[in-house]
C-alpha cells in the first residue's frame, strides 16, 4: 500500500462506467429545442422535454458528461453548507424556504427517476453533517439551526457524529442522499435515445444567431435552428447583455477518493471552516474507501501550484483516518454567483426563447435537476413557484452583495492588470518533462510546456474570452484564466468556458 498520490487525475466515475459515444454536428438541423452541454442539466432537460414531444438536440463541445458532472463528489442534498440563516436575512423566510424546497424537490425527483427505471446507481439515503472543531463557528452553527426550525428542516442540533475524531458542534439534515451519477444519467440518455433525441459530441457551440428563429452557431460554422435554446454549458457561452462575466466568478476544488484504516460507514460530513473539508463515504472494487474534498480557490488563482490542495487532503486524510492508499484524485470547476444563488431561466428580460442555467456553487446534483425541472416549466409555458427566486434577472438588492459584486470585478481587473506587466526570464531549456513556465519572447507572453517527450509546446497566453492572462495548473497540466475561469490543454484547446476559441499557438524557433 502506498499513500502517494496518482500521476494522473481521474475520476472514479468516470474510470467505472462505460458511456456511449455519438458523432459530431455535422449539418445543418431545426429542432423545437436545443440544449448546449450534455451535464446533468441538459440531460435531464432533454429527458423531459422529450417526454413532452419536443423535438430536441444536445450537443457538448467534448464528451458526455466530461465536465463538472463527471467530477463532482455526487451528494444529492439541500444542505449547501451555512446557508439558511445567510439566506433568511438577505432574502427572507419565504425565500429561504423557497430554496429549500426547490433543492428538496429535486432530490425527490432524482429518487423517483431512480425507483422508477430500477436504475442501478447505488443510490444510498444518508444523513448530511455540517460539523465545526473551530469555537468561532459553533456560534454559526447554532444560528443555522434556528433557520433549520424556521424553515422546518428536519434534523438535529449535535455535539458528536459518526466521524471517528471529536467535534464542537454539528448539524444535522435528514434523508439526503448519494449516488453513482453517471449511471444514474447513463439511464437517462437511453431514455432521451429512445423519445428520438439527437445528441453530438465534438460540437462546440459558440455563438447564437436570431432570424426568425434562434439558431446554435457551432465553431464549424453548422447551424442549430430551434424555437428554444437551453445554456447548460456550466458557463454561457452567449452572454445576450446579461454581463454575466462581472455577476459570478469560476471556483475549482480538489477530491481524492482514499482507502483507509478508520472510515465511516454512513451519512455526509461537510466542516463549516475553511478550508473546506468534505467527506462521503463510497465503494470502489468491493472496497470501502472514502471521498474527500475541498480545498477550493479561484480559478487560475493558486500560483501554478495545484498539487499542494491535493496535498493538504492526502495530509488531513492521513490525519484524521489512518491513510493506506489513493486509487484516484480529480478537481471541478463551478460557478459561484454574487449572491450565491444559480441563475436560472431567461438569459435577459426580453430573451424569452433563449435559457441559461449556470452557479450552482459546488452543489450541482439539487441544483442542476432544479434548473432542469423550472426550464421545463418555463418553456411548458406553466407556473413554477421557484422561476422568480433563480431568474438571473432578479434584483441584487442585498448590501454584502454588492460589496462582493465589487470585490469580483476589482479581483478580475487586478489579474488583467498583473498579467500584462508581469514578465519572466524563464529558461526553456531548464524545464523538465512535464513541466511548465511562461516567458518573454519579442515582447509576447508566451506559455511553454515540454511533454513526456520532450516536445515543447508553445502558446500566447491571452485568454481568448477577454484578454486575461492564463496561468499554469500543474495539477492538471492545463493553463487556466484567473479571470473568468476558462480553461485550456497546454496545446491550447479549450477545456472550459467561457472561451470559445483556442489560445493562439506559437512556433518557437
Amino acid at each position: 500500500m502506498t499513500n502517494n498520490l496518482p500521476n494522473q487525475s481521474k475520476s472514479y466515475w468516470h474510470d467505472s462506467v462505460d458511456l456511449p459515444h455519438f458523432p459530431k454536428l455535422e449539418e445543418k438541423i431545426t429542432v423545437d429545442v436545443g440544449i448546449v452541454g450534455a451535464g446533468i442539466t441538459g440531460i435531464t432537460a432533454a429527458y423531459l422535454l422529450s417526454k413532452q414531444g419536443f423535438n430536441v438536440c444536445l450537443i457538448d463541445a467534448g464528451y458526455i458528461l466530461n465536465g463538472t458532472t463527471g467530477h463532482t463528489t455526487a451528494k444529492i442534498t439541500a444542505q449547501h453548507g451555512l446557508i439558511y440563516d445567510e439566506f433568511i436575512n438577505h432574502f427572507g423566510v419565504e425565500n429561504a424556504a423557497k430554496y429549500y424546497m426547490a433543492n428538496d424537490e429535486a432530490r425527490n425527483f432524482i429518487e423517483k427517476i431512480v425507483t422508477e427505471n430500477n436504475i442501478d446507481c447505488h443510490f444510498t439515503t444518508e444523513d448530511a453533517y455540517i460539523y465545526t472543531n473551530s469555537e468561532q463557528y459553533v456560534k454559526n452553527i447554532e444560528n443555522e439551526w434556528k433557520a433549520y426550525e424556521k424553515l422546518n428542516i428536519k434534523g438535529e442540533i449535535l455535539d458528536t457524529t459518526p466521524l471517528p475524531f471529536a467535534v464542537k458542534k454539528a448539524i444535522k439534515m435528514e434523508n439526503q442522499a448519494h449516488f453513482h451519477p453517471l449511471e444514474y444519467l447513463n439511464t437517462l440518455i437511453d431514455e432521451c435515445q429512445e423519445n428520438g433525441v439527437q445528441i453530438f459530441e465534438n460540437t462546440r457551440a459558440v455563438s447564437i444567431e436570431y432570424n426568425k428563429q434562434p439558431a446554435i452557431i457551432t465553431e464549424d460554422d453548422h447551424r442549430i435552428i430551434c424555437r428554444y435554446v437551453i445554456q447548460a454549458s456550466h458557463y454561457p457561452f452567449y452572454d445576450g447583455t446579461g454581463f454575466y462575466p462581472i455577476k459570478m466568478y469560476a471556483d475549482r476544488s480538489y477530491i481524492i477518493a482514499a482507502k483507509t484504516k478508520k472510515t465511516v460507514e454512513n451519512g455526509m460530513y461537510i466542516n463549516a471552516e475553511t478550508p473546506t473539508r468534505s467527506i462521503r463515504p463510497v465503494t470502489i472494487n468491493n472496497e470501502k474507501m472514502l471521498l474527500i474534498g475541498g480545498d477550493n480557490h479561484k480559478t487560475g488563482q493558486s500560483h501554478g501550484q495545484m498539487m499542494a490542495h491535493y496535498d493538504t487532503l492526502r495530509k488531513f486524510a492521513d490525519e484524521k483516518f489512518q491513510l493506506l492508499n489513493i486509487p484516484y484524485r480529480w478537481s471541478a470547476q463551478d460557478q459561484v454567483t454574487v449572491d450565491k444563488l444559480p441563475y436560472v431561466g431567461y438569459v435577459t428580460k426580453n430573451q424569452h426563447n433563449v435559457f441559461v442555467a449556470t452557479g450552482y456553487r459546488k452543489w450541482g446534483m439539487t441544483n442542476s435537476t432544479n434548473a432542469a425541472l423550472i426550464l421545463h416549466d418555463l418553456i411548458m409555458e406553466k407556473d413554477n413557484q421557484y422561476a422568480d427566486l433563480f431568474s438571473p434577472a432578479r434584483d441584487i438588492k442585498v448590501d454584502p452583495s454588492i460589496r462582493k459584486l465589487i470585490s469580483f470585478n476589482t479581483d478580475v481587473a487586478k489579474h488583467l492588470i498583473k498579467g500584462k506587466v508581469d514578465s519572466s526570464n524563464a529558461d526553456i531549456e531548464e524545464l523538465k518533462q512535464n513541466e511548465a513556465c511562461t516567458t518573454i519572447i519579442n515582447g509576447q507572453r508566451i506559455g511553454v510546456y515540454k511533454d513526456e517527450d520532450e516536445q515543447i509546446h508553445a502558446v500566447d497566453t491571452t485568454c481568448t474570452h477577454l484578454g486575461c492572462e492564463v496561468e499554469w495548473n500543474n495539477a492538471e497540466n492545463s493553463w487556466d484564466c484567473p479571470c473568468h475561469g476558462s480553461r485550456f490543454t497546454y496545446t491550447g484547446d479549450i477545456l472550459n468556458g467561457p472561451a470559445v476559441k483556442p489560445l493562439k499557438k506559437v512556433t518557437i524557433k
